[in-house]
């Protein structure tokens, strides 16, 4: 078991382990109507803006961060702290490959 601390560090409760497989993918439009729930159960006034990556667990979408502006919203109900992480880490390699995309692209027509 996990423990999950709260940000008012009173709190600490035990959380089983994630044990199912988490999927980690870009949104499309087809994902609309399954962010306005999410952003509803966050307590979000919507989802956040730009270009999203998502978290589902078996298949359920747990958590949504922006490639914009880096805000997030998540299922409150499940324990979401390491999907976050998880989030993160890949929107930081999707940025590095990106910016080497571009360079590599300006280095091509430098050389053109």
């Amino acid at each position: 078991m996990q423990q999950e601390e709260h940000p008012d560090d009173s709190m600490t409760t035990l959380t089983p382990p994630i044990t199912a497989p988490i999927t980690i993918r870009v949104a499309t439009a087809d994902d609309h109507l399954a962010l306005i729930g999410l952003a509803a159960l966050d307590s979000a006034d919507a989802a956040p803006p730009g270009r999203l990556l998502l978290a589902e667990v078996d298949g359920e979408l747990r958590a949504a961060l922006s490639l914009d502006d880096g805000s997030a919203i998540a299922d409150p109900f499940h324990p979401t702290l390491h999907i976050l992480d998880l989030l993160r880490t890949r929107a930081t390699g999707i940025g590095r490959r990106a910016g080497g995309r571009s360079r590599l692209l300006r280095l091509r027509y430098v050389l053109a």
